[in-house]
């Protein structure tokens, strides 16, 4: 593998190539299984207002996916193994647009198998690895924003450059294939499709020109020498999870952003560097053939990214804002709800093994109608403490509490997290907030490393009440309710939704929880969003092998969650190789939008290269999916 073949590692084996940690804890050796240490079996769960946590599970009875149907308005399918997507009885589905697929009229043709995408058309199609995702009305216009979170190099570019950049037009061809598409999309259910040439379809890529605003905006760390303002940072990158204003804008979440920099000398990454994985190669080798992601020429151009960046659809002239409030990490989702006083609270996950669930509150409050200047600049950051005992605190995050400046604070927000004790998580994915009651769900997606490594800053992960299983392939959806009912609240309960895990393989907690069975097992949730009937829609990301410890588990999936009930049934499954990921649905609630990534095999086409894309799903008898 050359240093810029990567492509076929994930981003966290990337991370730890790069930056290897030792095998064992210092604060212990590897323990023994959580289910032995700490009696979980059965008994973590909760479900519904004020039930007791360590009692024996409510869920006992739901022993297979027929028993759990009830609850539901489809009848729940089963596995799948193929590179075909399948829907329940009732439903039928097509593809709306994938990959390389034109949003103006002028790129018509600009795709093709072999030599690939026209790299001068490349920013006026759709663009690759499709992830989170929302529905906007714009003037009576359907609009659907949607993130590309990453290129696949041997996919993307031509087969002679063997998937390693070979010049600098080929890097930006990667480069404007990521980032964000606002696309108009009218008509629904079969007869939905993206209108092409839309006054308000735009690319937004890692080209684009933004601001910056709140606290570390213009400070030091974030000057370069293309802007020694700090206030105007080039494009967004690594586009995982979305969010949604109340006012009505887009939130597109950076992720894994490290992995676009690396450097062209010797240089020993400083301390902010090696906590959040910066160094060496870059993936995309972009550094060899632009100084701006070269970190030996600009160290401070990493700052300027890892943020929630907030795009208006309805004005395409607009610039996105980089909101440095929200704090830097690797970013899955940003889920905005209000606090009882109107003050806006955003819930935000980093996703990687061992980091921190944050929350931001603004010191302003909003009424539907009122200006929206500084609601996501002026305001605190916390990160969140998950107690054994099922209560927690939110911990704010300021200088007087970690003894950083308030620039520091929101660029090294992972190093603040660690300064002041908060729970280290199994890779906290997607967040969402239940429409109808006061309660906050995340999915932890898996941690090989709980109970073996410590995180990047040398934090403890051994197993914890809401990570309580060692080496976790499988994850778990760990669920909160904040004091009062009020999202500006400081405290809260929590408990677990779901722990995913197999029956047919083990009888501990790696099973899973009592609502998890033969019928609708699964790993590794990640993607969630709430339907407007207050069900709970759960996306993986994981392990699609179906052999040993994932044997039965088949093809990645989605599935629903009833929250009062706890009863979960499959849905949808992917072709094999692929993730699902994002979901939103159509303004008439009869379409659901659903993100197909990576797909293996030859789907959706039947022949050629298989790309990324986007399927609506629909009911046949008209009526709404969500």
């Amino acid at each position: 593998m050359s240093k810029h073949d990567t492509s076929d590692l994930s981003w966290d084996d990337f991370d730890e190539m790069r930056d290897p940690r030792a095998d064992a804890n210092g604060f212990d050796a590897v323990v023994e299984r959580a289910i032995g240490r700490r009696g979980f079996l059965g008994g973590v769960l909760a479900f519904g207002s004020g039930a007791a946590v360590f009692g024996s599970g409510v869920l006992g009875s739901a022993t297979s996916a027929r028993a759990q149907a009830a609850a539901f308005d489809f009848a729940p399918i089963g596995i799948a193994t193929d590179y075909e997507i399948h829907v329940p009885a009732g439903y039928q589905w097509k593809t709306l647009v994938r990959y390389g697929d034109p949003l103006f009229a002028e790129a018509d043709g600009a795709y093709n198998d072999e030599p690939g995408l026209s790299i001068a058309m490349s920013d006026k199609v759709f663009g690759e690895n499709t992830d989170g995702m929302e529905t906007f009305e714009v003037d009576g216009r359907q609009v659907i924003v949607v993130n590309s979170e990453y290129a696949n190099p041997k996919i993307n570019l031509p087969a002679a450059s063997a998937g390693t950049p070979a010049n600098a037009d080929e890097v930006m061809m990667l480069k404007n294939i990521q980032g964000v598409t606002v696309m108009e999309v009218s008509g629904t259910q079969d007869g939905v499709s993206v209108v092409k040439d839309s006054p308000l379809n735009r690319r937004i890529t890692h080209e684009t020109q933004m601001t910056m605003d709140g606290p570390a905006a213009g400070s030091d760390l974030v000057k370069t020498n293309a802007d020694a303002t700090g206030m105007a940072p080039k494009g967004t990158m690594n586009n995982c999870g979305s969010g949604k204003t109340l006012w009505g804008t887009y939130l597109t979440c950076e992720e894994n952003f490290n992995g676009y920099f690396g450097t062209t000398a010797e240089k020993e990454p400083n301390a902010g560097e090696k906590r959040y994985g910066i160094g060496g190669s870059s993936r995309y080798a972009y550094e060899v053939y632009d100084a701006r992601f070269d970190i030996s020429k600009e160290p401070n151009e990493p700052h300027r990214h890892g943020w929630v960046t907030e795009i208006d659809p309805a004005d395409p002239t607009s610039a996105p804002v980089k909101h440095t409030a929200l704090g830097r990490f690797k970013h899955e989702n940003a889920e905005m709800v209000q606090a009882a006083d109107g003050r806006i609270v955003v819930y935000m996950g980093d996703d990687e093994r061992g980091e921190f669930i944050y929350r931001y509150v603004s010191n302003g409050t909003w009424a539907e109608g009122q200006p929206t200047d500084g609601l996501l600049s002026d305001g605190t950051l916390y990160v969140a403490r998950f107690n054994d005992d099922q209560t927690g605190e939110w911990l704010p995050l300021t200088p007087e509490t970690t003894g950083m400046s308030a620039a520091e604070v929101l660029v090294f927000a992972r190093m603040a997290g660690s300064k002041v004790g908060a729970t280290t998580m199994d890779r906290p994915e997607w967040i969402a907030a239940n429409p109808l009651n006061a309660e906050v769900y995340c999915a932890l997606t898996n941690n090989k490393n709980r109970g073996v490594k410590p995180n990047a800053g040398g934090d403890d992960t051994a197993v914890n009440g809401p990570n309580p299983r060692e080496t976790n392939n499988y994850g778990q959806i760990v669920r909160w309710m904040p004091s009062g009912d009020d999202h500006g609240s400081d405290d809260f309960a929590w408990d677990l939704y779901v722990m995913a895990g197999n029956p047919t393989v083990y009888d501990n907690a790696y099973a899973g929880s009592s609502n998890v069975t033969e019928g609708n097992m699964f790993n590794s949730p990640d993607g969630m969003a709430f339907d407007s009937k207050g069900m709970l829609w759960i996306q993986t990301d994981g392990d699609d092998s179906n052999e040993g410890e994932f044997a039965g588990q088949g093809n990645n999936q989605m599935l629903v969650g009833n929250p009062e009930t706890g009863e979960i049934a499959r849905f949808l499954t992917a072709p094999n190789g692929a993730e699902v990921t994002g979901l939103c649905w159509s303004l008439d609630r009869k379409t659901a939008f659903v993100g197909i990534q990576h797909p293996g095999g030859s789907w959706p086409d039947g022949a050629g290269k298989p790309r990324s894309a986007i399927i609506a799903v629909w009911r046949e008898d008209g009526a709404t999916v969500g």
